[in-house]
């Protein structure tokens, strides 16, 4: 919270996650740390809620099917 608040217009800055901010409090566990931690956090924010699929399954996926077009040609080569 130190270096929060020692940025706090001054300087941007950026922080990720993948748990929405509606659940931090079940999270954390102790609702006055939360409380401190989101009111910190949240004070200028811009926030924004990503929605869809992972791209990281499109590209798992996609990597999968590369491998498997390899195989089949290796596997027609040695034929």
């Amino acid at each position: 919270m130190i270096i929060l608040d020692d940025r706090v217009n001054q300087q941007a800055t950026l922080i990720t996650s993948q748990l929405p901010v509606n659940h931090w409090h079940e999270y954390l566990g102790e609702p006055t740390l939360a409380d401190a931690v989101l009111d910190g956090l949240l004070q200028s924010a811009h926030q924004l809620d990503l929605k869809g699929d992972s791209l990281r399954h499109h590209r798992d996926a996609h990597e999968k099917d590369q491998k498997l077009t390899h195989r089949d040609h290796l596997s027609r080569k040695w034929r």
